[in-house]
């Protein structure tokens, strides 16, 4: 497998995000070893009208943003608690059917993976992964063209959007290292393959 560094793009309301985080999750958890930064894309910016504020910008965009600044807040300055709140954000969102819009949603979630929540809203309330979801989201949208998650991006200039259908074992959780394993090597070393897409779907 292609042992190179990638960036991984996120926000927890996509079901296709959640299914590729969690195989990677999964596979880190069972013992493969890659180096990986997790990265929020906003998808709400893509869809402000004209002459609005960025939403990062936009106070009514508060809600909005809250997990994924605090998702930002727990990588940088609680780093090792990542993981573990990375999945529990998505199984939280697309599992238990909860928005992730309030403290009141998130904080129990925090605590479950053994954060306290004040120093996480500390970090949150500073503006700093505010700022880190508005400069990430123009660097991969204006300079790579990136428009949805997850997308894999390669030495910062090769940006790949992957949907995977289903997420990984629960039973299994060493399955998901082929599944990344060869994902990886298919977008590393067949760059030529620009879109490939099943006509139909197994239902």
């Amino acid at each position: 497998m292609s042992s190179k560094p990638f960036h991984l793009l996120y926000d927890y309301r996509c079901p296709f995000a959640r299914n590729v985080h969690e195989h990677v999750l999964a596979a880190m958890s069972a013992g493969l070893d890659i180096d990986v930064t997790f990265e929020p894309f906003t998808l709400s910016q893509g869809h402000i009208e004209p002459g609005q504020p960025n939403v990062w910008d936009d106070p009514n965009q508060e809600s909005v943003l809250l997990a994924l600044e605090v998702s930002v807040a727990v990588r940088d300055h609680f780093t090792d608690h990542f993981p573990a709140l990375h999945g529990a954000l998505f199984h939280a969102r697309h599992v238990d059917a909860v928005a992730l819009t309030t403290k009141e949603q998130i904080t129990p979630i925090l605590e479950a993976v053994g954060l306290a929540a004040d120093p996480v809203y500390a970090v949150v309330a500073s503006g700093e992964p505010r700022t880190v979801i508005g400069a990430a989201w123009t660097h991969y949208h204006d300079d790579l063209d990136v428009f949805g998650v997850p997308t894999f991006v390669f030495d910062d200039n090769d940006a790949s959007f992957v949907r995977l259908m289903h997420g990984p074992d629960a039973n299994n959780p060493a399955a998901s290292i082929q599944v990344i394993t060869q994902l990886i090597d298919l977008l590393v070393l067949q760059p030529e393959i620009n879109e490939l897409k099943h006509t139909r779907l197994e239902r």
